[in-house]
């Protein structure tokens, strides 16, 4: 078994017995899509809610949660998974500084923007740990279907 870091603005696919691990979720999305009949497994680390208002055409498009989330399911059909069996765990999305204007919460942006793209793709959403105001890491285990979320002051659970 190993553990697979995905890290910021980036995304895996595995089969169990391997883990997926992202750390430090704060306004960034953790979006876990797993296929249990065939075991295999995603994640994606998302920082922002839309490539259309990127300034830098260079910018990868595993940043955004609009792009992102297809290009996951397009590498997990690759490896087998069957995009109508797909389910979904979400977690992040944390407003990490109080600010004056909802434009800047860019935790609950991120959050409507990750649903969008899943309910575009047609994946239903079957457990989310999302907003509030403290990071999380997450952990994933295929095998299981666990999407194990740790925060230091909340503590861990198991979705």
């Amino acid at each position: 078994m190993a553990n697979l870091t995905i890290g910021i603005s980036d995304l895996k696919v595995c089969r169990p017995p391997d883990v997926l691990v992202t750390y430090a979720l704060g306004s960034c999305v953790g979006i876990c899509l797993l296929d249990s009949a065939t075991g295999v497994g995603g994640m994606s680390h998302i920082m922002l809610p839309d490539s259309t208002q990127a300034t830098n055409g260079s910018a990868t498009p595993m940043r955004f949660a609009d792009t992102a989330v297809p290009m996951l399911v397009n590498e997990m059909v690759k490896q087998g998974a069957a995009r109508s069996r797909l389910k979904a765990k979400i977690a992040g999305g944390a407003v990490m500084f109080a600010t004056a204007s909802d434009r800047f919460n860019i935790g609950e942006r991120n959050i409507v923007a990750v649903k969008e793209a899943l309910r575009k793709e047609g994946i239903p959403i079957v457990a989310d740990d999302t907003g509030l105001n403290y990071g999380r890491t997450v952990f994933f285990y295929p095998e299981t279907g666990i999407m194990e979320v740790r925060a230091a002051s909340k503590g861990n659970k198991q979705l």
